[in-house]
């Protein structure tokens, strides 16, 4: 499997993209639970089905570019391939040397945004330090650990040491990057209205600028057609005061999560398990 992946990452990005449109919708006919899931979020964020039908295939795109960014060398996945919208945002941000937290929904190719941020400003300012899982599978683990190491971006494991780790890069004036909407483990979370629905939502990102003072800074990496590339979008991120409770807090996050969705429905990963409920987690407040 690890010998076809690298076959496959040697193959044009739009191929790979016309690829993984097809397995995004052979995914969606063999999956009743998917499309039920899919629907049913883009229901409840307000949307026409027809706004947010492309995420179809866009979900497809997302796996079959992983060997393409994860195996080539850095110099290939970037280049003349990413164009960025609001850098100044980061210029700013770095010059209050307080350091960034980058808040990245499951929106377009959200590898990209890191790996773009590692190229143009870590060799100035430092690293990006993003947390990770190991994957399970050994030969996955090899190939996943070593997408990881590329030059300027550091990993954290998704550890209390891994989370101490963020907290120094931060105090050092350096970046971290999360996944807002992704769904944590029992204990880390609090239930927050996310497209007006309770969801399990993570505490880490807004206690992490609480408590160091860092800037949150909104990113996502938009997939332009036919394999022309991406463009990292920036805007400035939600104001969090450092006096605001868990629940308050993780509700501005989602607001602000909801704002770039809404914005770009088509590329959202509709199929993702947003409200699930945690292993052990107390029921959503709605239900309790």
């Amino acid at each position: 499997m690890a010998s076809l992946l690298r076959v496959l990452s040697c193959l044009p990005l739009w191929f790979m993209h016309a690829l993984g449109a097809c397995l995004g919708w052979v995914s969606w006919w063999a999956s009743p639970s998917y499309r039920s899931r899919f629907r049913a979020q883009v229901r409840q964020a307000g949307l026409a089905p027809a706004a947010a039908r492309p995420a179809v295939a866009e979900a497809g795109k997302m796996i079959a570019e992983l060997p393409w960014l994860w195996l080539r060398p850095a110099a290939q996945v970037l280049g003349r391939r990413v164009r960025w919208d609001g850098a100044e945002v980061i210029t700013q941000a770095l010059a209050a040397q307080r350091g960034i937290v980058f808040l990245t929904p499951h929106l377009g190719c959200f590898e990209v945004t890191a790996q773009a941020f590692a190229e143009c400003f870590a060799p100035e300012h430092g690293p990006i330090t993003v947390l990770f899982r190991p994957a399970r599978k050994a030969w996955m683990r090899e190939i996943v650990d070593s997408s990881r190491a590329r030059p300027g971006v550091a990993t954290a494991p998704a550890t209390l040491a891994g989370v101490r780790q963020m907290i120094r890069a931060l105090r050092k004036g350096g970046a971290i990057g999360r996944l807002p909407d992704q769904v944590p483990p029992e204990g880390m979370g609090v239930w927050a209205p996310f497209f007006g629905k309770p969801a399990y939502t993570m505490t880490l990102a807004a206690r992490l600028i609480q408590q160091t003072g860092a800037v949150p800074v909104l990113a996502w990496g938009e997939r332009l057609p036919f394999g022309r590339g991406f463009v990292v979008h920036v805007r400035p991120g939600p104001s969090i005061d450092a006096e605001s409770t868990p629940e308050s807090a993780a509700s501005i996050i989602n607001q602000a999560m909801e704002h770039l969705i809404l914005d770009a429905p088509a590329q959202y990963l509709w199929g993702y398990h947003r409200y699930k409920q945690p292993r052990g987690q107390a029921a959503e407040p709605s239900e309790a």
